[in-house]
């Protein structure tokens, strides 16, 4: 029986096991988003198109399930900074990042009271996303330092900050607009 668990630990997931997860994911982010703490299991679960069960068997807790969301969309947007890299000109790639990073920072914000019902809080969740965020960010300022495109004398954390500036300083629920048309302010003062 032991042979058994470990081969079956070894297996590749199904792709309708990925797709599960994948749709649970969404529909978590979006209830998360709309209701915060209050968002139901079942609705989540409905709303991916699945059972309950699956979703239980996906994510463990509801703990679990926010804890997945959250580190789904980090995962998204460092792995879109990799793309950007490899897809556009160092600038161009840095601004379609930031704008991606303003609608993180939406779902980031439209799910802190999901997040800050984590049993034990997010603070754990946050650091681990933060570093790789920060390090996504480098990454991309580097490129466009190297390519003689950016001021080589600007901390990559200060683009961050400022968009992070605008939707916690912002009363309405308009800051993403803000947000967006301050990364090309942003863009211009760090071209070279």
């Amino acid at each position: 029986m032991a042979v058994e668990t470990e081969v079956q630990s070894s297996r590749k997931p199904r792709a309708d096991a990925l797709r599960n997860r994948a749709q649970l994911l969404e529909a978590a982010k979006a209830a998360f988003a709309e209701k915060g703490a209050a968002a139901s299991l079942e609705e989540i679960a409905r709303g991916a198109g699945v059972g309950i069960g699956t979703l239980y068997r996906h994510f463990p807790t509801r703990d679990a399930l926010i804890a997945d969301v959250y580190r789904n969309e980090t995962d998204q947007i460092v792995a879109a900074a990799t793309r950007f890299a490899e897809t556009l000109p160092p600038v161009e790639a840095l601004r379609e990042w930031l704008l991606l990073f303003v609608d993180f920072m939406s779902t980031k914000y439209g799910m802190m009271d999901a997040l800050n019902s984590i049993a034990g809080g997010a603070s754990d969740l946050f650091a681990a996303s933060s570093a790789h965020v920060k390090e996504a960010t480098g990454r991309l300022v580097e490129r466009g330092t190297a390519s003689g495109e950016l001021r080589v004398d600007m901390d990559p954390l200060t683009l961050l900050w400022a968009l992070g500036g605008v939707a916690k300083m912002s009363s309405s629920d308009g800051w993403q607009a803000e947000a967006r048309r301050l990364v090309d302010v942003l863009i211009a003062g760090v071209r070279t």
